[in-house]
């Protein structure tokens, strides 16, 4: 196929967050009785709505979190991604050298996704070209934020891949109808591969795979 616009998801795609917002969730979860080690988080919680990852939680110790949770969880998570977030390696070159248009969708607020863009280097490269599910009000694994962002990016989904590092966002992108290509981190290969995502394991690997 011939790329025309590469959309990418954000957290661990784009910068490397997914190990600290998951050790701080399984950190604060871990007080209410819920146990889990950090292979399963990444499978279970990556890519997901923050609100489904609490469902699942207070699943497995049936009951409820503290309504004050989850705004413990993004205060301390924003506190700890605004000193510790860092660009994926070979992030940066990839998209310096692309020469065609790109964007950001993910499942994050806004202001989470901007504020680890601008913190990991890459905000300037993204403005005007972030979309969030809380924008439209649809979350992975429904297909909406990949549809939404070809849509106001000017392309068909045909003409469009998308770049995953969770199981959920390669259902949205395979369900929407796009090609996508998941970002091996050694806890997601077979999950992604199952949904129907192309391996990669470096950025160099993936513009030798799609030459733009």
């Amino acid at each position: 196929m011939e790329v025309k616009c590469i959309i990418f998801d954000c957290d661990g795609v784009l910068v490397d967050t997914e190990k600290i917002g998951n050790g701080i969730l399984l950190e604060m979860a871990a007080e209410h009785g819920f146990e889990m080690e950090i292979e399963d988080a990444y499978r279970n919680f990556n890519g997901r709505n923050l609100k489904d990852c609490f469902r699942h939680i207070e699943e497995a110790i049936d009951q409820k979190l503290p309504e004050t949770f989850e705004a413990e969880y993004r205060q301390r998570s924003f506190n700890a991604f605004k000193t510790q977030v860092k660009p994926m390696e070979g992030v940066v070159s990839f998209i310096e050298n692309l020469k065609i248009p790109y964007c950001v969708a993910s499942s994050g607020p806004v202001e989470k996704i901007r504020l680890n863009l601008e913190v990991a280097g890459l905000l300037d490269k993204f403005e005007n070209k972030i979309f969030s599910s809380y924008q439209i009000n649809s979350w992975k694994p429904e297909p909406g934020i990949f549809l939404h962002a070809a849509k106001e990016m000017g392309f068909d989904v045909k003409d469009c891949i998308v770049l995953e590092d969770s199981k959920a966002g390669v259902k949205s992108g395979i369900s929407g109808g796009f090609k996508v290509f998941g970002l091996a981190n050694g806890f997601n290969n077979t999950d992604l591969e199952d949904e129907g995502a192309v391996l990669f394991h470096t950025y160099k690997e993936l513009s030798e795979i799609i030459a733009v």
